[in-house]
């Protein structure tokens, strides 16, 4: 036979390996990913929510500093903080470990997880005594931005075992 009269054909290569469908290996892959993924946005949520109380607390402490500049006296101001640390506190820890404190056992519960004992021996005391000075007195004019900042940081500290 005639070399030039077989029927020859060029060589056809397989089509490509594709991509679709997915190895089981990848779907693992995939499921594992999305699982991870979704977890990881509940307990982000989880977090945002029980920080809430905090968040709130935060916003009115900053309302409280800025009517404080605005004209409001001493006074008043250390009493609304004093409220809203007991409301703030009462968010995180149960009715009964707080809500019957008063005086020195407050103060000390207060410090719990911030160092120095900012209430019972820093500026975090006059909270207190503050409000119960009469406003003719000169302690009424106090140094507040301290105890401000002493209550912004019991604010922001989440407490030694509570869940907060």
């Amino acid at each position: 036979m005639d070399p030039e009269q077989i029927p020859l054909r060029d060589l056809h290569l397989p089509e490509a390996i594709g991509w679709w469908p997915l190895a089981p290996g990848w779907w693992i892959l995939i499921v594992l990913a999305v699982t991870g993924l979704l977890y990881l946005l509940y307990r982000g949520w989880q977090r945002w929510r029980s920080n809430l109380p905090r968040r709130i607390a935060l916003r009115e402490l900053r309302k409280l500093q800025n009517d404080y500049r605005h004209g409001a006296d001493a006074i008043s101001l250390s009493k609304q903080l004093s409220q809203l640390l007991r409301r703030a506190m009462l968010a995180y820890a149960s009715r009964d470990e707080v809500a019957g404190l008063t005086g020195q056992s407050w103060l000390e519960w207060l410090d719990r997880g911030l160092e120095g004992k900012p209430f019972t021996n820093g500026p975090g005391r006059r909270i207190g005594s503050l409000p119960y000075v009469r406003t003719d007195s000169k302690d009424a004019e106090a140094d507040i931005a301290p105890m401000i900042d002493t209550v912004r940081a019991r604010l922001k500290t989440p407490l030694e075992g509570v869940g907060a």
